[in-house]
């Protein structure tokens, strides 16, 4: 792993994602923020000539620069040029699959070299991305193939609310099939250790129940007896401060308000419902467990809008602003330990 270095700002990369979609116009719309420019030094990895035509069509006001050492207030490109002079906007394509992958694996080379400390990625087409060569689901699993990282998870973070997935793109009858004693177990002692990494402190978990006001005692399923209950139980035995399962309906609301760290919920939907309900536009996509750190927008490509110029960017302004946080932390801790 690369050193974090402390005697310069944080330093974030910014994929622009697929150029068919909105993510160009959302990172560029976050970048013409002077209060976000001036936070941190940024390094946009994207098709320099292409940026530049999507600033005077959105009307916005930034200079790029090309080159890898971003100053703080300017826009620093590292330019891959590998775009077409134009687009079509909302539409699978394979071009602009295969240069958002190129933009993902420059990211990460970008990143070992020690040149950024983070990464914020822009939205992807998983089916534009397939066109282009990539056989990946998505950014995630692209990422741990790239760090040969093995173990990981998907998470959200809005504000106080943090939610850990046990399970993600799965049918719900799937979904439940994965609620059992080892798979929550690992989780929770999986979350645990990043979630203290990434908050620079010890941490609080939660458990959703998966059925009904937690069963209720076994009146709407056994899986909270039979494989919830042990799990947290095991875990508390080993010290990790995690309690549970409680009911979903009311869990998530407890720690948006501070009472728990994060919560760890058992299927896809149970966890972006409430952060889309608590924080819609400002939750932030994280990977836990890859050795670097990557935030991301909670929404996708929004091939329906895109080329508008009506696309919302507070997500990607807030995935941008979480990975400096997430930086300085980890700064701080670093420089707690070496005192």
């Amino acid at each position: 792993m690369p050193p974090l270095t402390n005697s310069r700002p944080s330093r974030i990369g910014i994929t622009i994602g697929d150029a068919a979609g909105i993510g160009p116009e959302i990172v560029l719309k976050s970048l013409a923020d002077n209060a976000l420019r001036e936070a941190a030094e940024y390094l946009i990895i994207g098709d320099l000539e292409f940026l530049k035509a999507e600033t005077e069509r959105l009307n916005i006001r930034l200079d790029f620069r090309a080159g890898d050492e971003p100053v703080v207030g300017e826009c620093t490109v590292h330019d891959l040029g590998n775009l077409p002079k134009s687009v079509e906007y909302g539409r699978e394509d394979p071009i602009c699959g295969r240069a958002a992958g190129e933009y993902i694996e420059a990211s990460v080379k970008l990143w070992s070299e020690g040149r950024i400390d983070a990464i914020a990625t822009a939205p992807i087409s998983k089916r534009s991305l397939s066109l282009g060569g990539y056989d990946f689901p998505g950014h995630t699993e692209f990422l741990a193939a790239l760090t040969g990282t093995d173990r990981f998870a998907m998470s959200f973070f809005a504000g106080p609310l943090r939610v850990v997935l046990l399970s993600t793109h799965l049918s719900l009858k799937d979904a439940i099939a994965r609620v059992t004693r080892e798979r929550l177990a690992e989780l929770i002692r999986f979350t645990s250790a990043e979630m203290a990494k990434l908050l620079g402190r010890p941490v609080k978990i939660a458990v959703a129940g998966l059925n009904p006001h937690a069963s209720e005692n076994g009146m709407f399923g056994s899986e909270e007896a039979d494989e919830m209950s042990p799990a947290i139980d095991e875990c508390r035995s080993k010290g990790v401060d995690v309690s549970g399962p409680f009911a979903a309906d009311t869990v998530f609301l407890r720690c948006n308000t501070g009472e728990f760290d994060a919560v760890i919920a058992c299927y896809h939907d149970q966890a972006t419902i409430a952060v889309k309900c608590l924080s819609f536009g400002k939750g932030v996509n994280v990977t836990l467990g890859l050795p670097l750190i990557r935030t991301s927008v909670d929404h996708g490509t929004a091939f329906d809008i895109a080329g508008r110029g009506i696309a919302e960017h507070s997500s990607m302004m807030e995935a941008i602003r979480l990975a400096g946080e997430l930086v300085r932390t980890k700064k701080q801790e670093r420089a707690g330990n070496a005192a």
